[in-house]
């Protein structure tokens, strides 16, 4: 009975020590897909320009390539993952994903009569893409005053078939911060990584057990290490949406994902100026060097340039 239970305890181990080879959560990937709903093959999203191109997708509007995901992190669907698992450099996969797990199953409470008055002007149509309180949904139907307007995803109720390919593990950690940063923001960026030494004001702790608890805390100022990405500003960052509405939320996931204390967005002034750090405010405990400090790094004293503002306006 013992053998049995060491035999069965030693293929346990075996199965655990197969299943954790090859790629694993965590790791950062590149991927070729493209992925079509099972009825009737409708492109639902490519890597591959000739296959979007194919189904009359205008290519001129978006860029085509492989996407770098985060696995564990569902930048993909959960069953694509999941299949990914396990797998080396060069594997493919077919995957269907379920209707439920991919866009949703479809609901008919979800088409909805609404007054014609709520859909603007232009959009009063039949199969007009609208946003009405917060939801979007297509018009079906308009017929007097009344409009019927369908709110569920266009895919809802499609199985989705994944074709895939691993092209790459992404190790280096610019390409990775690069990689990432492209997929929350459909852009390239320059990026670079520095340990920065800053100073930070810490609480001291009292080792006196009596002092009383009312008493003023006490800090002191030292100096700590700050493992730093910083990312390059362009024009195209400061316009992109989804950087204005979630530059919190995305400098958080970089900030874990890419295991690092804070972020700063470089900023340079001028066509030939000095470069101006913009700090991304309470982005993983990110502060910035103030004025005084990059005219001293730049060589510049102050106190000369007000003295030449004040001759000027005399």
């Amino acid at each position: 009975m013992s053998n049995e239970s060491e035999t069965d305890a030693d293929e346990e181990t075996a199965d655990e020590e197969e299943q954790a080879e090859g790629l694993q959560k965590g790791d950062v990937v590149k991927l070729a897909y493209t992925a079509r709903t099972v009825d009737g093959g409708q492109l639902v999203d490519t890597t591959d320009e000739e296959v979007a191109e194919d189904d009359g997708i205008d290519t001129e509007q978006q860029e085509f390539g492989p996407r770098t995901i985060v696995l564990g992190e569902n930048h993909i669907f959960p069953d694509v993952e999941q299949d990914i698992y396990g797998k080396e450099v060069g594997d493919e996969g077919d995957v269907t994903v379920a209707a439920a797990d991919a866009f949703g199953e479809y609901d008919e409470e979800e088409v909805r009569t609404v007054s014609k008055d709520k859909i603007p002007e232009d959009d009063r149509y039949p199969g007009a893409h609208v946003d009405l309180e917060g939801e979007h949904g297509h018009v079906e139907t308009i017929i007097g005053g009344r409009a019927r307007v369908d709110f569920n995803h266009p895919l809802a109720g499609e199985d989705v078939e994944y074709d895939y390919e691993v092209l790459e593990e992404v190790t280096d950690r610019e390409e990775k911060a690069q990689g990432i940063i492209q997929m929350m923001l459909d852009m390239e960026l320059d990026v670079w990584f520095e340990t920065d030494t800053v100073e930070e004001e810490q609480l001291v702790e009292s080792e006196d057990e009596d002092e009383d608890e009312e008493s003023e805390p006490e800090y002191e100022t030292v100096e700590v290490e700050k493992e730093t990405l910083y990312i390059e500003a362009t024009p195209q960052l400061t316009m992109n949406q989804q950087w204005m509405m979630g530059k919190q939320q995305i400098a958080q996931q970089l900030t874990q994902l890419l295991d690092i204390d804070r972020i700063i967005v470089q900023e340079e002034i001028g066509g030939g100026g000095m470069g101006m750090p913009g700090m991304m405010g309470g982005m993983g405990g990110a502060g910035g060097a103030d004025i005084e400090d990059a005219l001293e790094d730049a060589d510049v004293d102050a106190e000369e340039i007000v003295e030449e503002i004040e001759g000027a306006e005399e």
